[in-house]
């Protein structure tokens, strides 16, 4: 493999790691960015193995994220990107489309004022999404991912767990989730818990990803549950009786058993979809959405309309990205442990 240079952000705790420029020896073929994602899914592919020696040990570890620069589909994008885990290629990612966001604006690649706001758009396999990237005296401060239409697919789905039968609710926000609320099983979002919330996460996701609820009604490349929210309510800290501030703290467990220590921004609009439906969360509201580590997205319903026939919500969830560091990896024509492993 040729030499591959990376940039390193993390969003609200959960890493980002941004490929630039392909090596030589890796292409990204295909019209779209969702067919690319489709190609570049099948095992042995190019991008699949450089996935695999970036994200796996020892260049990265179990939880590691990140994503691929590709062409857009059109002109009326910026560029696009295939995202990345240790199992495979995501449809969405909200918290890598905010790190796109500050990278973009940083290094130049989309011009922006020294206050004011951008927009930076990214073609991703679910759609066009938009970074809003707001700037102050030269610095970024804030980035709004305002995210392509979300909705419910289902409620009150019953799941046989190990703790017994569950109730969830099924929603798509760029990718499609379960959520979960963790005090029906006597769990709390808390970090000494995470062994548990994962196991538990797990066996939703897998019970329900090839049922009827975790299809898409439009595009079976959508298809699938990608994670399970397990969520809780928190304090708003408001004392106004009739509050606009709705306050839960959630981990999302996603892939097979990653666990993403941001808020999750495709899950946030996911959860953003299933509170308006229930009508618990109103236009003009504000979900703010803690993370099993203690750090904060922001949620909000920009529009709303129809999709597929489905009542459907534009979420924006805002947040912030740092970058952390770069990097050139490369891989020795000897080492017998390539393209690396997971241990855990």
């Amino acid at each position: 493999m040729d030499a591959v240079s990376t940039v390193d952000f993390h969003t609200a705790g959960e890493p980002f790691r941004i490929v630039e420029t392909l090596p030589d020896d890796a292409t990204a073929p295909g019209p779209t960015v969702a067919e690319r994602r489709v190609r570049a899914m099948r095992r042995g592919s190019d991008l699949d193995d450089l996935r695999r020696v970036l994200c796996l040990e020892p260049r990265g570890h179990a939880d590691m994220y990140g994503g691929f620069i590709v062409p857009p589909d059109d002109a009326g994008a910026h560029f696009g990107v295939l995202f990345w885990h240790k199992d495979g290629f995501s449809t969405a990612c909200g918290h890598g489309t905010i790190a796109l966001g500050v990278w973009a604006v940083e290094t130049g690649l989309v011009t922006a004022p020294d206050t004011g706001v951008t927009d930076v758009v990214i073609d991703v396999p679910s759609g066009r999404v938009t970074a809003r990237v707001h700037t102050e005296a030269g610095d970024v401060t804030a980035v709004d991912f305002v995210n392509v239409p979300s909705f419910v697919v289902a409620t009150d789905v019953a799941v046989q767990t190990s703790r017994g039968e569950v109730r969830v609710d099924v929603s798509y926000g760029g990718a499609i989730y379960a959520q979960l609320d963790a005090a029906s099983v006597g769990l709390a979002v808390e970090p000494q818990n995470v062994d548990a919330l994962i196991a538990l996460g797990r066996e939703v996701k897998w019970a329900l990803n090839d049922a009827a609820v975790a299809q898409h009604p439009d595009d079976p490349r959508l298809s699938g549950i990608y994670g399970t929210i397990l969520f809780e309510q928190t304090p708003t800290g408001s004392t106004a009786p009739q509050s606009r501030v709705i306050a839960q703290r959630n981990v999302t467990v996603f892939a097979d058993g990653q666990v993403d220590r941001s808020p999750c921004g495709s899950g946030t609009a996911a959860r953003i979809a299933t509170l308006a439906a229930a009508g618990t969360m109103r236009d003009g509201d504000v979900l703010r959405h803690g993370s099993i580590v203690g750090s904060t997205f922001t949620g909000s319903i920009l529009n709303r309309t129809r999709v597929h026939g489905i009542d459907a919500v534009i979420p924006q969830v805002s947040g912030m990205a740092y970058r952390t560091g770069e990097s050139t990896f490369t891989v020795d024509p000897r080492d017998p442990l390539t393209p690396g492993f997971v241990l855990r």
